[in-house]
């Protein structure tokens, strides 16, 4: 979701205890009303296609998850490895791998498949992270 967009408005009215809220949220994040306002409304349109998927927030940003389970990217990076493999039922070896339900992982593979771009980008920020960690623990201290 943090790819540029071409951008559209519209005008709405909500309750004054949800702007209260709004207000509130966008100044703890430090961010726009309108974009607190519009991550909230696509992650909601999301969440609405997909049910079992929560949003996460982390020290990368935020993140599409399981509900009471690992992230999308977690099982969309598990997926793709057994693919690479040669794996003819992917699904089913992720899911005798990992113990998730195959149920899990077809939500994960679903949502994957809409929105490829942000699972991805999401892959590559967390292999960056494990590669710097590795590099820095292959460095010897400088006691």
């Amino acid at each position: 979701m943090s790819r540029a967009k071409r951008t559209k408005s519209f005008s709405a009215r909500f309750s004054a205890e949800v702007l209260d809220l709004l207000d509130a949220r966008s100044e703890r994040l430090g961010e726009s009303k309108a974009r607190v306002a519009e991550r909230l409304i696509e992650e909601g349109l999301r969440i609405e296609v997909f049910p079992g998927i929560v949003f996460r927030s982390g020290p990368t940003g935020r993140r599409a998850g399981i509900a009471g389970g690992p992230d999308v990217w977690e099982i969309a990076r598990d997926l793709k490895g057994v693919v690479g493999e040669g794996s003819t039922d992917p699904i089913a070896t992720v899911v005798a791998v990992t113990g998730l339900d195959r149920n899990v992982v077809e939500l994960a593979a679903s949502y994957y498949a809409v929105y490829p771009g942000d699972v991805d980008e999401r892959i590559r920020t967390n292999e960056l992270a494990a590669e710097r960690l590795r590099a820095a623990l292959s460095v010897p201290s400088a006691a």
